[in-house]
């Protein structure tokens, strides 16, 4: 009897705000300055095995804004979507949960973000599109960099 192929599997869950917060330190003083504040955007794409065939995949973004030293205000939101992935080959896991996943769990990401920000009385803070494919390639060609290559050594 053959062994018969199984078709991929690629589903979606769920998508669901994992973690969010909001910090003003400096508040209220630092919303008396009129200088324009400096915006820095960390992002971040991790993922983890749930179940068999079930995979978390979470986009985190960090969003602070600083006028001078001090900030006006602190953003961490973290993104999750859970996924059906089965019967693909090994070598394109990595690729699908980090380049397929963040591509449809951040636009939920930058909805939130955007969201949170104004609800706290801030114009919004449109976080830029990115090229996960792009991201994703850097990521492997830094960690092929940083593993050094075997000696290979004759007698």
């Amino acid at each position: 009897m053959a062994d018969q192929q199984q078709d991929p599997v690629f589903q979606i869950q769920r998508v669901y705000l994992k973690e969010c917060s909001l910090e003003q330190p400096n508040s209220p003083a630092i919303l008396l300055e009129q200088e324009a504040p400096a915006v820095d955007i960390q992002l971040g794409v991790e993922a983890l095995q749930a179940a068999d065939g079930i995979y978390e995949v979470c986009v985190t973004a960090t969003v602070t804004t600083k006028v001078k030293d001090k900030t006006v205000f602190l953003v961490e939101a973290k993104q999750a979507g859970i996924f059906e992935i089965r019967n693909l080959p090994p070598e394109q896991m990595n690729p699908i949960m980090g380049i397929a996943c963040p591509q449809i769990v951040y636009p939920y990401l930058r909805g939130n973000v955007a969201d949170l920000i104004t609800r706290a009385g801030f114009p919004p803070v449109h976080l830029s599109e990115i090229n996960f494919q792009s991201m994703y390639e850097q990521q492997q060609a830094e960690l092929q960099a940083a593993t050094p290559s075997p000696i290979i050594t004759t007698a």
